[in-house]
């Protein structure tokens, strides 16, 4: 009987830790489920950042609404007209901008604008948009008011 302990004590010792067969079976299982979940991830992460882009474009473009409807149907011709009164214009009720400041797009960027637009085609409004991931104005990553979908 006394063997047989003595038998299955040493057993017990080698059994004590993983082996690497094991270790390596749980990194490759790991792995699988980390290429499956990054992706989907990493999506979300992008349509979640143009979506804030979008906001932002938005609100400058909702800011220079505003604007207009208290001076006659003009838009501001700088954005940093919506921020400070250009000049005692008596008809100037703002900043039209929350926080008194220019919105950020995700990637840190200030949104664009330029009155007149060109992209607009109706006579005087803006075209606002954010440079996008690759902080470059005309390039297709770019999201901005003129685009269908917005």
């Amino acid at each position: 009987m006394k063997a047989k302990q003595q038998a299955i004590r040493a057993r017990d010792r080698r059994r004590t830790g993983f082996t690497l067969m094991e270790i390596l079976i749980v990194l490759a299982i790991l792995a699988v489920i980390i290429s499956l979940v990054l992706p989907n991830f990493l999506g979300a992460q992008q349509d979640a950042n143009k979506k804030i882009a979008k906001t932002a474009v938005a609100a400058v473009e909702e800011a220079a609404k505003m604007y207009a409807a208290q001076h006659d149907g003009e838009f501001p011709l700088t954005i940093d007209a919506l921020l400070t009164n250009q000049g005692n214009d008596p008809k100037w009720a703002g900043p039209y901008l929350e926080k008194g400041k220019v919105p950020l797009d995700p990637w840190g960027n200030s949104i664009q604008y330029q009155c007149p637009g060109t992209h607009q085609g109706n006579g005087g409004e803006p075209d606002i948009w954010s440079m996008g991931k690759d902080k470059q104005s005309n390039t297709a990553d770019d999201i901005a008011n003129w685009t269908t979908g917005k």
